[in-house]
């Protein structure tokens, strides 16, 4: 239900819809709500502990300026057709 009305609008066809529902899937999980559940291979992107807003902004300075396919679970090969 999230994918579809949050990004209704951004879904052009059946394969769209399906991509979207298979990335969702795996964040959208009890897991995600645990400290350091990992959403990439890499453990580059994790589920932060409770924090300070500071510790917030912190966190997301230190990230990639891009975002690598592995977070969405595509391969590197990803970026090629992108």
């Amino acid at each position: 239900m999230i994918g579809d009305i949050t990004y209704g609008g951004r879904i052009t066809d059946d394969w769209d819809r399906r991509t979207l529902k298979t990335v969702l899937a795996k964040y959208l999980v009890e897991d995600a709500l645990e400290n350091n559940f990992k959403m990439s291979e890499s453990g580059i992107y994790v589920s932060p502990p409770v924090g300070s807003l500071s510790y917030y902004r912190d966190l997301i300075k230190n990230f990639p300026e891009y975002e690598n396919p592995e977070v969405f679970g595509m391969h590197d090969n990803a970026n090629i057709t992108f």
